[in-house]
């Protein structure tokens, strides 16, 4: 599409859920607005999950980025990972903005990862895809601190 940019040009690091061993329970990223980007990408990451874990992510949609009224966007969950097949594995969810609710104010999503049974490792980021505004790495989050 853009044979002459460079990778980093076009993709921008929006949110990240950094690599942990995240303990049973719920973690998210922050807000993010989708106006800046024709498309968005969450990439989901394991490591060794633990005992009997699953792992589960799906993207939320608000009006704000405060999370006013949010709620879950249609089809943009993944099937459940578990322990018996899930270890070091990638799930990818990609969304556009025309998905959203957007004719009711909704314009912002995150992203929701749900260990369940045992603290498992896990990171994901969200990817913000072909910018409005080029180039794109000048909206990367504070966190990145190198581009090459």
């Amino acid at each position: 599409m853009f044979p002459n940019s460079k990778a980093s040009e076009l993709l921008t690091i929006l949110a990240t859920i950094d690599p942990v061993s995240q303990a049973a329970g719920t973690v998210t990223t922050g807000w993010i607005n989708v106006a800046n980007h024709h498309a968005l990408v969450a990439v989901i990451q394991t490591g060794a999950l633990g005992t009997s874990a699953t792992l589960d992510a799906k993207l939320q949609q608000a009006m704000d980025s405060s999370g006013t009224s949010a709620k879950d966007i249609t089809g943009k969950a993944l099937t459940q990972i578990v322990k018996a097949t899930g270890d070091n594995k990638q799930a990818l969810i990609n969304v556009k903005p025309e998905e959203l609710d957007t004719v009711n104010g909704f314009g912002f999503v995150r992203l929701s990862l749900t260990v369940g049974v045992a603290a498992s490792l896990a990171s994901a980021q969200v990817l913000g895809v072909n910018p409005r505004f080029a180039p794109a790495d000048a909206s990367n989050q504070a966190a990145v601190v190198q581009i090459l």
